[in-house]
């Protein structure tokens, strides 16, 4: 086991290229993970993750030989016919890594059914208390079930929407915010915590019980 780390997951999703060269080195991982397809954008940029994982059935054969030709790597290779998505594989290998913030990229794109599973992906890190994001060009999405705090100079858009994991979540107030709640409660049938603004030097969201979904959002 390694020493805490930011570790970034590239998965096989959607990525805008020169948004996320430009997020990796801002962002100075220091442990880099492939899952399945996120190989070719690592090809095209000529990034080389510590550890590839997945079934490869995503990745073109030129690809996974190419980076087969780098010795450092470490390879985690699975049977296409599992349980779980090359993106959960992913996460759990940071697990192991001793991850101390994930961020993934790659995590979004047309495959609704992907996206909606990566981000009750993230339940898993928020269980084990360790900060994760989904980042795309107009996104960062989290978990939180107590207390979050967003820093207006470091928020990721104009809009923050908080929306429930589950059916309800209860006894939610929000300060700092232009729509501000008080003990209130968010269904998964409406749509209370749609788009609302970050007012104050710190937005913070506290709820009582369940877990919400953060989308901070930029068009």
């Amino acid at each position: 086991m390694g020493r805490a780390m930011r570790v970034l997951i590239i998965t096989g999703g959607h990525i805008e290229e020169a948004f996320a060269v430009s997020y990796i080195k801002n962002y100075r991982p220091g442990y880099v993970i492939a899952a399945d397809g996120g190989m070719e954008f690592c090809r095209r940029q000529n990034i080389v993750p510590d550890c590839i994982v997945g079934d490869f059935d995503s990745a073109k054969e030129e690809t996974v030989a190419y980076f087969h030709q780098i010795p450092q790597i470490i390879w985690k290779r699975f049977c296409p016919q599992k349980d779980e998505t090359d993106t959960e594989l992913a996460l759990t290998t940071a697990f192991e890594h001793q991850a101390s913030e994930i961020h993934i990229l790659g995590a979004t794109g047309t495959r609704l059914d992907h996206v909606l599973g990566n981000i009750r992906l993230l339940q898993k890190a928020l269980t084990r208390d360790i900060p994760a994001y989904i980042i795309d060009t107009n996104n960062r999405i989290s978990l939180a079930d107590g207390v979050k705090k967003i820093k207006k100079n470091e928020q990721y858009g104009k809009y923050v929407s908080i929306l429930p994991l589950g059916n309800t979540v209860k006894n939610i107030t929000l300060t700092g915010f232009l729509y501000p709640l008080e003990h209130a409660r968010l269904y998964s049938d409406n749509t209370l915590g749609i788009s609302n603004e970050i007012a104050k030097d710190t937005a913070v969201i506290e709820l009582e019980e369940g877990i919400v979904i953060v989308i901070e959002s930029k068009d």
